[in-house]
């Protein structure tokens, strides 16, 4: 038994354990302990007090959930080696390890890279910086095989990331525990419990299908009610016009004083290609979390630049927009009267507006069939894909995909 054995409590599984070496030094690493410091849900605190979760928790769930989905495949009868079992189980831990602070909100923002590129980026530097293997190898080889879906067992893929992941799973049990919203509670468990591997296909069994069913429409519940509830939408836009301005004004030549990781990618343009020619970004990268950006945004609010300004005491005291849902585009005179109030008592142009004014898009599909379908294994050893396996999520339900556009402006301009 490792001398490095640790329990853990988790307040949605229970106590989970940690028995492995490499897990252990990975968990300790600072790139990991980082995502102590980034929400899981950014502003949906906002909202829902209690969803204050971070990162770190749901890394943690989605490798309990793993292990167990593991155990139930080799009850089953299907072949994973030990080294196999150690390579998915890495690969779900670090498949979030990439985001950057506010998670989704930044992405794009603050480095013009996905946070899946920043995840192989830092699997690779952990990689360098673990003990290699006594063949030289490095301990997450396979991890990073499978996360790039490059191993030859495709299944192990899947359940780092599918349409019915470890991933997923964790973060609609998570994220509905510590919001409080009921709609996203799943079957986990059943779900675990029914999974299966045909022709190196990850599969359900027959008898799952009406968990697959409730999985599937809490998904989508959870997307309106949570992610993309109006008040996120409105504080994660202010979010992006805050940067938006702090950019424009370094631009510009103004100074403006901040965290200084967060001040070197505000300002320059950093793409894949700038963290291949100088890994020191890396680093940088992994120094910013939620904390940086409130302490710069509170800092902010004392600019002598009108607009950084109110952005900035807009976000720190939760006045935020107002928004407006429609299924339609809105009016373009609609939009342009709201600019021009603005421009009237905020006493700012008509180009600057577009800091307070403005229109989006919101789209919500819990299925995708672009992506592979999940397939229901029958008793006979035939599968069907879901779409054609159940009787109440038919072709047609899944893929539509839910469009709306929203109008946010000052609350005070009601």
């Amino acid at each position: 038994m490792t001398n490095k054995r640790k329990i853990i409590h988790d307040p949605v599984y229970g106590f989970l354990t940690i028995d492995d070496d490499v897990i252990f030094d990975v968990i300790s690493h600072p790139y990991f302990q980082r995502e102590r410091q980034i929400k899981q849900l950014g502003f949906t605190s906002l909202v829902y007090p209690g969803a204050v979760h971070n990162r770190f928790s749901h890394m943690l769930g989605a490798l309990n959930l793993m292990t167990r989905a593991i155990d139930v495949l080799k009850v089953k009868g299907v072949e994973i080696t030990d080294e196999e079992s150690l390579g998915v189980r890495l690969a779900i831990l670090l498949h979030d390890i990439g985001h950057g602070p506010f998670s989704h909100t930044s992405e794009h923002t603050i480095a013009d890279v996905h946070h899946e590129v920043l995840t192989r980026m830092f699997m690779q530097r952990i990689n360098e910086d673990l003990q290699p293997n006594a063949d030289g190898s490095g301990m997450l080889d396979l991890a990073i095989s499978i996360f790039e879906d490059s191993y030859h067992k495709r299944f192990l893929h899947q359940l780092v990331s599918s349409q019915l992941d470890m991933d997923r799973l964790d973060y609609l049990s998570r994220d509905s525990f510590f919001s409080g919203v009921s709609e996203g509670i799943v079957g986990t468990e059943r779900i675990i419990n029914m999974l299966n591997v045909k022709d190196d296909e990850l599969v359900v069994d027959e008898k799952g299908i009406y968990s697959i069913e409730k999985f599937i429409i809490s998904r989508r519940l959870m997307y309106w009610q949570v992610y993309m509830h109006k008040t996120v939408i409105a504080a994660d836009t202010l979010l992006i016009n805050l940067f938006r301005r702090v950019r424009q004004m370094l631009d510009d030549g103004v100074a403006v004083a901040g965290p200084d990781s967060l001040m070197l990618f505000l300002g320059n343009r950093y793409d894949e290609q700038s963290f291949a020619d100088d890994p020191s970004l890396l680093d940088r990268f992994a120094s910013l979390d939620d904390n940086d950006v409130m302490t710069a945004v509170k800092q902010w609010q004392h600019h002598e630049d009108a607009i950084l300004s109110r952005l900035s005491r807009n976000l720190a005291c939760r006045h935020l927009s107002a928004i407006r849902i429609s299924e339609h585009p809105f009016p373009t005179d609609v939009i342009e009267e709201k600019r021009y109030q603005v421009h009237e008592r905020y006493g700012i142009s008509l180009q600057d507006t577009d800091f307070f004014v403005g229109t989006g898009i919101l789209r919500n599909h819990a299925y995708d069939f672009n992506d592979q379908e999940i397939r229901v294994l029958y008793k006979d050893g035939s599968c069907r894909d879901i779409s054609e396996a159940s009787d109440q999520l038919d072709r047609h339900f899944l893929e539509k995909q839910v469009t709306k556009y929203y109008f946010f402006f000052p609350k005070e301009l009601k």
